[in-house]
């Protein structure tokens, strides 16, 4: 089952770094298999029974008596990472509405941040403190293309409305924290050159030099045809054109800082796009490209929350919120171990796992369409077969405070479920522990649910 990544197209790795999806990058070697992983130790199922807190349900609008030992382990935590062990399954999704509807009520939320483009969080934002519109055509407009244009997130954005509409005082607001493309649209731009028009219009034939070749950015493919030297010049340009905006300070401080943070989305995903991803045998750019994304994941959310002051549910993958990912060779530093340097005890990582279950993936990316694919019982020697003997019913863990005996077995890395925008793929070697402050384990799962028209 485990495939050869270097056999994959340059569209099929460009789908799976996230420039059209916003999806993880399938690791390019694999890790042990079960039968090399260690034995766990024949307490840690007993310890771990003892740990665990049921979970009831992972549906929004339930009774929340049980997320209540949750609150305590979040603490006064900022930005808590909800990450996803499949970018396609209800369970994933549903709970992240759960939590972050109990965090708005119970702990003054007031951001939902996913792992989509910068551009794309506005579009939804807008809808969100206008109302102009309706959930399900946003998320279309939004989210089309990433693993997230499911029912699930059609309700959360709706339930955001709702609330906007209903405590006006109170704004939700919805930020996207990843590389801009492919949803640089002239209209993105827009929110640029209107500022430094409206404040400072001799600076605006500059600006539309500086954007010349980049504006817009809405086939990455056809971007990445140009030569490297004409796109690493095109990044050179729009960092002067973030720096020009920069010098730009008009009277209102709030539209300010959100223009400077719209120039530099640009420039960071000209500045991403600008790596060289052709050569999937060249693992030191790959890496590379891979450290400016999570990096980028993690400045766009750290920004977000000095800006607004607000606390926020970070959405991503597993593999992005956590404090380490599968496959250290190739992921350097993850966006969760660039929050942690950032704001310390301030962020708060939650890993997801499963036992067994169903969910959409791709078996080629971007040129294939969405299929669902089933994942059997967990396999011996694997994280998810222990945790699954745990409880037969759903559950989460503060993994902080485990026993010694149990936080050693968390601790050490063996064959881990990773699934983001393809499969088959390789276990992944995580040492849970070291990942995630907290983990959910469910027994069960299945395919989100496909938006509907």
């Amino acid at each position: 089952m485990f495939r050869d990544e270097k056999r994959i197209g340059r569209r099929g790795l460009l789908a799976a770094m996230g420039i059209a999806t916003g999806a993880v990058l399938v690791p390019v070697t694999a890790c042990t298999n079960s039968a090399g992983a260690r034995r766990e130790e024949p307490d840690v199922v007993a310890l771990l029974k003892n740990a665990a807190h049921p979970l009831r349900s992972t549906e929004p609008g339930a009774d929340t008596a049980d997320l209540r030992p949750l609150e305590t382990m979040i603490g006064d935590a900022k930005v808590v990472g909800l990450g996803e062990a499949t970018h396609g399954s209800h369970e994933f999704f549903a709970m992240k509405e759960r939590v972050f509807r109990h965090l708005v009520e119970t702990k003054g939320f007031t951001t939902f941040a996913l792992e989509v483009s910068w551009s794309a969080g506005l579009l939804i934002d807008d809808y969100l403190q206008t109302g102009e519109g309706d959930a399900r055509t946003i998320a279309k407009r939004a989210l089309t293309g990433t693993p997230w244009h499911r029912e699930e997130f059609v309700s959360l954005i709706a339930w955001m409305r709702d609330h906007n509409r209903s405590h006006p005082g109170r704004p939700l607001r919805f930020i996207g924290d990843d590389i801009g493309a492919p949803a640089l649209s002239d209209d993105f731009f827009s929110r640029i050159t209107g500022y430094v028009q409206r404040t400072h219009p001799r600076s605006l034939a500059r600006l539309d030099e500086l954007y010349t070749g980049l504006r817009p950015i809405d086939d990455v493919f056809a971007y990445l045809g140009r030569p490297r030297s004409e796109r690493q010049l095109l990044a050179a340009n729009a960092l002067q054109a973030l720096e020009l905006v920069s010098s730009i300070r008009g009277a209102d401080p709030t539209e300010f800082q959100l223009a400077v943070q719209n120039a530099r989305s640009v420039s960071q995903t000209a500045t991403f796009l600008a790596f060289e991803f052709a050569d999937l045998t060249n693992e030191a750019e790959l890496s590379a490209a891979h450290l400016y994304r999570d990096q980028v994941m993690a400045d766009n959310t750290a920004w977000w929350q000095r800006h607004t002051g607000g606390k926020i549910l970070l959405s991503g993958h597993n593999g992005h919120v956590g404090y380490t990912g599968g496959n250290p060779d190739i992921y350097l530093k993850t966006q969760g171990a660039f929050l942690r340097d950032l704001m310390g005890g301030d962020y708060l990582p939650i890993g997801f796992t499963f036992h067994q279950g169903s969910f959409l993936s791709n078996d080629e990316p971007l040129d294939g369409a969405w299929k669902t694919f089933t994942a059997g019982p967990a396999e011996p020697g694997t994280n998810e077969h222990t945790l699954h003997r745990v409880r037969r019913q759903d559950y989460y863990l503060d993994l902080r405070t485990v026993p010694a005996a149990a936080r050693t077995w968390l601790n050490t890395a063996r064959p881990t479920r990773d699934i983001g925008t393809q499969y088959p793929v390789p276990l992944e070697n995580i040492a849970l522990g070291r990942a995630y402050d907290v983990l959910v384990h469910l027994q069960e799962i299945r395919e989100a649910g496909r938006a509907r028209p």
